[in-house]
């Protein structure tokens, strides 16, 4: 007596498109304010995923980790305690009074 068993082992066969077809929008991460470059309120200094760069003096933190600058002054990068740092460092205008 012979026994014919037929195995079905997929359900559908694979078409030649694969799963390599799908793409994602740039997220446009990095630096955008360099070392020694002049910002205003608001500038966007870097944007980052997580804190791999930590704000300093007169830099804030957003939601997303994006650093920018608080106020007007001049961007610096520092080490410090094996972290990297970014402060806006502000230049002292002297201001002259003129007498009336």
């Amino acid at each position: 007596m012979k026994l014919h068993l037929d195995i079905q082992l997929f359900g559908h066969r694979k078409s030649g498109g694969g799963k390599n077809g799908r793409d994602s929008n740039p997220k446009y991460l990095g630096v955008k304010k360099g070392d020694g470059s002049k910002v205003i309120p608001g500038n966007i200094i870097l944007r980052q995923r997580g804190t791999k760069i930590f704000p300093g003096l007169n830099v804030g933190i957003g939601r997303d980790f994006t650093l920018f600058a608080l106020s007007e002054g001049t961007v610096q990068f520092k080490d410090r305690h094996n972290r990297k740092y970014v402060n806006v460092i502000v230049e002292k205008t002297e201001t002259t009074v003129s007498e009336s």
